[in-house]
């Protein structure tokens, strides 16, 4: 029960990076690397923040500004210069490494006898685990119910809609740069909120904590959709949260069996290469029998 509880706790903090990587990567159509400098950018700055007095909400307010600076740049190397997305990505996640090591000031800050978010809770008297899972439900709702609201604006369908068919969302007018833009400011700023929330749970912010995590997201946005995902938006984007949770408890699961945590990146890896070849697995297996009729 406390695996399970931990689990959740934890894949709650993470759902929040889900669904910011849910939208490069099946709204805009980017594989955005930024996000594994992102989400260690979120860590430093509310850990920095807080370390030097400054309240732990107004901190991840202040992470959240962070990410949506960071998310700016990739959208301006790659629609001003020109710079393919993935390499965008790449260069401003390279360059964000640098800038969180001076943000910490050494390679991780602890945060063991500052207060964070869930002090809150805890003084109330939940418990650790319980508390997180009250702050992360309250912030995965209010997520949700905010992009659910905005993705059904004029301006969010635009989003939407440069993302699946940029050609014919230009022909009506719309500038598609500044919707990429828009989308990658979001998405960044989604996952550097989650970087700060999970530094405040774990009590210390590294930069290290970045490796690994855009395929993390992934795994949580495939488990999302195999097992909970519908046509409807809102269930989209609740089964993102669902997704990140389950992806949480399965890797509990599986150390509990006795795997390596060494072999954890690994095991992700493998699941999200076989999750994204399905469809091809899948066509392999079945293939489609196409009859061709001559008329005479």
């Amino acid at each position: 029960m406390q695996i399970i509880t931990g689990s959740i706790s934890l894949g709650l903090l993470w759902s929040i990076m889900t669904i910011g990587v849910y939208i490069t990567f099946r709204i805009l159509d980017i594989a955005d690397m930024t996000v594994e400098g992102t989400i260690a950018m979120g860590a430093a700055i509310a850990a920095q923040a807080i370390i030097n007095g400054m309240d732990p909400y107004a901190a991840t307010a202040l992470a959240m500004a962070g990410g949506m600076l960071a998310g700016l740049i990739t959208g301006l190397l790659h629609t001003k210069l020109k710079i393919p997305a993935l390499l965008s990505g790449i260069l401003t996640m390279i360059a964000l490494y640098s800038i969180n090591l001076k943000i910490l000031g050494k390679a991780n800050l602890s945060l063991l006898r500052a207060d964070n978010v869930f002090t809150v809770f805890e003084n109330l008297g939940l418990s650790a685990a319980n508390a997180t899972i009250v702050i992360g439900l309250i912030c995965a709702i209010i997520t949700v119910i905010i992009l659910y609201w905005f993705f059904k604006t004029e301006l969010g369908c635009s989003v939407r809609a440069c993302g699946k068919n940029p050609g014919m969302t230009r022909a009506q007018g719309v500038n598609t740069n500044n919707m990429i833009i828009l989308g990658l400011v979001i998405s960044n700023a989604l996952v550097a909120v989650s970087g700060a929330l999970i530094a405040q749970n774990q009590c210390f912010a590294d930069i290290q904590m970045g490796i690994g995590s855009i395929v993390i997201g992934l795994a949580s946005v495939i488990i999302g959709e195999v097992l909970y995902s519908r046509q409807h938006l809102m269930s989209k984007l609740i089964a993102l949260v669902l997704g990140a949770v389950t992806y949480r408890i399965i890797i509990a699961l599986v150390l509990k069996m006795g795997m390596s945590p060494n072999n954890l990146k690994l095991f992700t890896a493998v699941t999200v290469a076989i999750a994204l070849a399905l469809p091809v697995i899948k066509t392999k297996l079945h293939p489609v029998k196409i009859s061709i009729e001559e008329d005479v």
